[in-house]
């Protein structure tokens, strides 16, 4: 039964934001690349907008558990309906695409209600009968692997390979159509170079000081008179993207809310130079390769840039209060983070963004 090379449907469950459905993605062509079957996707509402964006996905399934973070209240029925979802598919087996401070037992549970007779997942104690393929999870105690090689690791368990381990995404025509037109509406000349400011952040934890974001803008603005700086976010981050604008003058736009996934994907693709916290946005940067300088708080080290060229600002949580409970997590920040990190100096910064902005194409930057 657990013989999964004759596999035809399969369910890849990864019920997390966009960025960790891009890293997964690299384990997800390799499985289809592999096995050839159908690839159905369960994810949170924020991962269906990545998975939108991956060819090897035919299908996306989307909800909410009460084990992973979320606004919505979930009742005991919705579990339940989503068993017999499950069940009604008939899938052959599923794959379940952790990071290391997760549990991956209750989606185990939801896998084997369901009766889906093949399951495969890193845990750290035994599942028993939830999972038919156990991968014991050492991680991070004796190792830490980036999350993209963690994934491909866990699906070459059960015989998926593949020789290319980027992340990589498709990005219709339409939206890159789309995304210039609405750049072009908030005044920006499209036809001419621009740099994205991404300053948003799904955890305040991650944030980079609003304050030092408008000195970095003012300098390089200063530095490149020529170049224009749009500030990118969702529709939650409109105000954060205005105030930017706003404070840092002409030359700069702001984009927040303004763009689907694919649009923005498309605005990426487009861009000169990405300049983010650690979000989405760098991982979406990597898929094309985009030269970046990222503003990384130490929280997760899985999760820094995938094969691009890059510079990593890293800096300490100061603020205790945001960190995890999680022990876990706990044990990362004991081994990998007891010195302090202050925040980056604007001026080192902006030194960055200069030799990525002055020698464009020379490789500056290293992966």
């Amino acid at each position: 039964m657990d013989n999964w090379n004759s596999c035809t449907n399969l369910l890849i469950i990864r019920p997390d934001n966009i960025g960790d459905v891009l890293m997964s993605s690299p384990a997800i062509r390799a499985i289809k690349r592999s096995f050839g079957c159908k690839i159905t996707l369960l994810t949170s509402e924020a991962g269906a907008a990545a998975s939108a964006l991956l060819p090897e996905v035919d299908e996306t399934l989307v909800a909410n558990f009460p084990w992973v973070k979320h606004t919505s209240s979930i009742q005991p029925a919705y579990l339940s309906k989503m068993v017999s979802r499950l069940k009604n598919a008939a899938f052959d087996g599923c794959v379940i695409f952790t990071v290391y401070s997760q549990n991956p037992l209750p989606t185990a549970m939801l896998a084997w209600a369901a009766g889906i007779p093949r399951r495969l997942a890193y845990c750290r104690e035994n599942p028993y009968d939830l999972l038919t393929r156990w991968v014991p999870d050492d991680e991070p105690y004796s190792h830490i692997r980036h999350q993209v090689v963690r994934d491909l690791d866990l699906v070459e368990q059960i015989g998926a390979y593949t020789n290319d381990d980027r992340i990589t995404i498709a990005v219709p025509a339409e939206a890159h159509i789309r995304a210039m037109a609405k750049l072009a509406r908030i005044g920006m000349d499209t036809r001419q170079p621009f740099v994205i400011f991404h300053a948003g952040v799904s955890e305040p934890k991650r944030a980079f000081p609003v304050d030092r974001w408008m000195e970095l803008t003012k300098r390089v603005l200063a530095a490149h008179p020529a170049k224009q700086i749009v500030f990118t976010g969702n529709s939650d981050e409109r105000a954060l993207t205005d105030c930017l604008s706003r404070a840092s003058g002409p030359g700069t736009f702001s984009a927040g809310g303004l763009l689907d996934i694919a649009e923005f994907a498309a605005v990426i693709r487009q861009a000169t130079l990405v300049v983010s916290v650690n979000t989405a946005t760098i991982h979406l940067a990597a898929a094309f390769g985009r030269p970046l300088v990222v503003l990384y708080a130490l929280t997760n080290p899985q999760h820094t840039p995938w094969r691009c060229p890059h510079m990593l600002f890293p800096y300490s949580i100061t603020d205790k209060s945001l960190q995890s409970r999680n022990e876990v997590i706990r044990h990362v920040d004991r081994s990998l983070y007891q010195e302090k990190i202050d925040l980056p100096a604007t001026e080192a910064i902006s030194n960055a963004i200069d030799m990525v902005l002055n020698r464009q194409g020379e490789g500056q930057l290293a992966c």
